[in-house]
Formats: structure tokens, C-alpha cells, sequence
């Protein structure tokens, strides 16, 4: 019968290994099977695999090109992320899904087409990947340098890597996850009052964006949504949202006061941790739920610590 799946992790870490032959009886290649197998430079996925885990060959960077068979349906999240070395790949008809950051970081390839049997891609597969895209599936909406949804209610890619400013449509619901990822020369972004929800790490690793005007309309602040903005001075959060999401200003280091409204009921594991300048902060009595690590790394005066200590205790730094 032969062996029919490569299972989980199965030669994660494998750093020697270079060349590897999987026969034609495997159906599927688990997660992260092939994890940081930094030497591999060459493998040949059969037509037999429908599909291909999450961070199956993440940070390949040996990696230079890989056919994908047209039996696979499903590309995983974070599959291919890392793989620097990575120049070619051709998505096949067969595919319908891509996950997140399935491309991510793909410093190497120069062109990518998202076929048109594609009816989902989960976040931003794209993200800090500067080749050029094409979106050939009609589920989708590219024009400059932005990926939308069929109508335009949600932002899944920003692709511009050197504009400075942008405006968000009024047309645009919804910031995906990732949508805005390391998008480094960003330093103004405007959000209309259309918006209801900013994703997960939507403008994580945003370096330069200084300013953020959060409208009213936004209920919820996703995880890691402004990690890495190490520009960011100023945030404006609207009486609207109730919760600010785990690491959302993770190492936001130029933050120095935040003003959380008395809508927010809870704040999120290490959602200020690493903001080195943060000295200044006042927590109404509407949150009742603080995350672990939230204020570790904060230049807090000893009566602020002090005060949040006997409210929410010592696990909070």
C-alpha cells in the first residue's frame, strides 16, 4: 500500500536534509512536516496529494522552486512562508483555498497568479511578498494593488509597498487579517466610519504608520492588530469597542498614553508588552478582564503600578 500521509511535524527541523522522493501513495502532507528543513532544495510533490498542511514547508529557505499537482485543493496557512529562495510556483486550477501567509515572506518570487477556481483565501496568503500579483478568479476584486472580496466589503491585501498614505473606501466593512502586515512605508492611514471590524494583526509591522483614528463604528480591536508599530504615538480609541484583542499594540514603543474608553470591558493578554514609552494610562471601571504580561515592558510611575496591581494583580506586568 505505501505510506499515505507524511503526519505532523514528521521532519520538522531535519536541517541536514536536502533532497527528499515522496512516492505516489501519499494523500496528504500534515503540518508542518517539513518545518525549517533549511537544506532542502529539492522535492516533487506527486498528483497523488489533495492537500498540504499548515506551515508544511515553512522557512524552506533552500527552497528555490516547487510544482504544486493539480490534485491539490487546499493550501494551508503559512505553507510556503519564509521560503526566501522560493522564485517559481504555479498555483493549479484544482486549488480553492488558500490560507494565511501561505506565501508570506517570499522575499524571491517575482510573480504569482491566483487561479480562478479560488473561491477562498483566508487572510492575507500574501503578505510581505513583493512580486507582482495577478488575481484571475472572479470571486476577487484586485486593482491597484489592493485584493477585495467579490464586493469590495473587505480588504484582504494591501499590496503597495511604497505608498505613504491610503484611505480606506467607504465601501470596505471589514479589515482582514493581515491585510496591512508589514506594509513599512504606511505612515497615514484613514478608516471610514463603514469599518466594523479590524482583523488580526492588520497592521502589524506598520513601521512608520505614526497616527491611527479609530471610528466609532468598531466594536472590537483583533490580536496583534498593531504590533510592531514602533512609530505609532497616538491612538484614538472610540467609546464604540468593548474589546482590545491579545498583543494588539505589542512593542509599540513611541506609544506614551492611550486612553481606553468606558465601553472596554476586557483587555487582552500582553496587549501593551514591550511599549517601553507607554507612562501613562487610565483604565475605567467597565474592564473587569486583563490578560497576563498586558503592561510588561511599560515605563509606568510605582502609584499607576501600584493601583492596577491591587486591581487586576501581578500577573498584568
Amino acid at each position: 500500500v505505501g505510506t499515505r500521509i507524511i503526519c505532523d511535524n514528521a521532519f520538522t527541523w531535519c536541517r541536514s536534509l536536502s533532497d527528499i522522493v515522496i512516492p505516489d501513495s501519499v494523500t496528504s502532507i500534515g503540518i508542518g512536516a517539513f518545518f525549517n528543513c533549511s537544506s532542502l532544495s529539492n522535492i516533487v510533490i506527486p498528483d497523488s496529494v489533495t492537500s498540504i498542511g499548515g506551515a508544511a514547508f515553512l522557512t524552506c529557505r533552500s527552497l528555490s522552486s516547487i510544482v504544486i499537482p493539480n490534485s491539490v485543493t487546499s493550501i494551508g496557512d503559512s505553507v510556503f512562508r519564509g521560503c526566501s529562495s522560493l522564485s517559481e510556483i504555479v498555483i493549479p486550477d484544482s486549488v480553492t483555498s488558500i490560507g494565511i501567509g501561505a506565501f508570506g515572506g517570499c522575499a524571491s518570487l517575482q510573480y504569482l497568479s491566483i487561479p480562478k477556481s479560488v473561491i477562498c483565501l483566508n487572510g492575507n496568503p500574501f503578505y510581505n511578498m513583493n512580486g507582482k500579483l495577478e488575481c484571475l478568479s472572479p470571486n476577487f476584486i484586485y486593482e491597484d494593488d489592493v485584493l477585495f472580496n467579490k464586493d469590495k466589503s473587505k480588504i484582504i491585501s494591501f499590496r503597495n509597498q511604497s505608498v505613504e498614505s491610503y484611505v480606506i473606501p467607504s465601501c470596505v466593512t471589514s479589515i482582514g487579517n493581515r491585510a496591512f502586515s508589514c506594509c513599512s512605508s504606511l505612515s497615514k492611514i484613514v478608516i471610514p466610519s463603514s469599518v466594523n471590524s479590524i482583523g488580526n494583526s492588520a497592521f502589524s509591522g506598520c513601521s512608520s504608520l505614526s497616527k491611527i483614528v479609530i471610528p466609532t463604528s468598531v466594536t472590537s480591536i483583533g490580536d496583534w492588530a498593531f504590533s510592531g508599530c514602533s512609530y505609532l504615538s497616538e491612538v484614538v480609541i472610540p467609546s464604540s469597542v468593548t474589546s482590545i484583542g491579545g498583543w494588539a499594540f505589542k512593542d509599540c514603543g513611541s506609544l506614551s498614553t492611550i486612553v481606553i474608553p468606558s465601553s472596554v470591558t476586557s483587555i487582552g493578554d500582553s496587549a501593551f508588552y514591550g511599549c517601553d514609552s507607554l507612562s501613562e494610562i487610565v483604565i475605567p471601571s467597565s474592564v473587569t478582564s486583563i490578560g497576563d504580561w498586558t503592561f510588561n515592558g511599560c515605563n509606568f510611575p510605582d502609584n499607576l503600578k501600584q493601583e492596577l496591581i491591587s486591581r487586576f494583580g501581578n500577573r498584568i506586568f
